[in-house]
């Protein structure tokens, strides 16, 4: 770079190149004739006597079972009245008859439950808070009188501690 260079004047410095006379374009590895080469390799086709085609192989009369892989980020959610079918108006027609006659009931169920749970938390949430507050009454009467600084260290360890216990339960 040379010393007068100013790089927010000039821009950024890229030194100058050399031509080289002896360079004939990018390196690729040389070709060498192959004489048994026979084309891309295509597996060969051995006949299977016991193979039999069979168009129904897939169709069930029953399921007994169904496997379902779901990753779901909310929890709560419910599965049932599993239909396979290869009809929309037989799917329709179930759906009318299942889901949708049960649909104001489960999610007036899901709305309760999530009210009791509601409610339960903000009593515990005001069970502790009461804790917490006639904890610091009982100590505060003696905010009057002087306190050192272990007695103050020890009474706020007795309010973390308390804390703690409620977050946790």
């Amino acid at each position: 770079k040379p010393d007068d260079w100013d790089d927010e004047e000039d821009g950024e410095y890229e030194a100058p190149t050399i031509p080289n006379p002896d360079y004939k374009g990018e390196w690729t590895p040389r070709m060498i004739e192959n004489p048994e080469y026979k084309g891309e390799w295509e597996h060969p086709m051995i006949a299977n006597p016991e193979y039999k085609h069979d168009d129904s192989i897939y169709a069930f009369d029953d399921f007994s079972f169904v496997g379902v892989d779901i990753w779901q980020v909310k929890s709560g959610s419910i599965f049932d009245n599993i239909l396979i079918t290869d009809s929309l108006e037989e799917a329709k027609e179930h759906a009318d008859a299942t889901w949708a006659a049960m649909k104001g009931d489960e999610k007036k169920k899901y709305d309760d439950d999530k009210e009791e749970k509601k409610k339960q938390a903000d009593e515990e949430r005001a069970k502790r808070d009461a804790e917490i507050k006639d904890q610091e009454e009982a100590e505060g009467d003696d905010d009057d009188l002087a306190e050192d600084d272990d007695a103050a260290a020890k009474r706020q360890e007795k309010l973390d501690a308390l804390k703690k216990k409620h977050e946790h339960a």
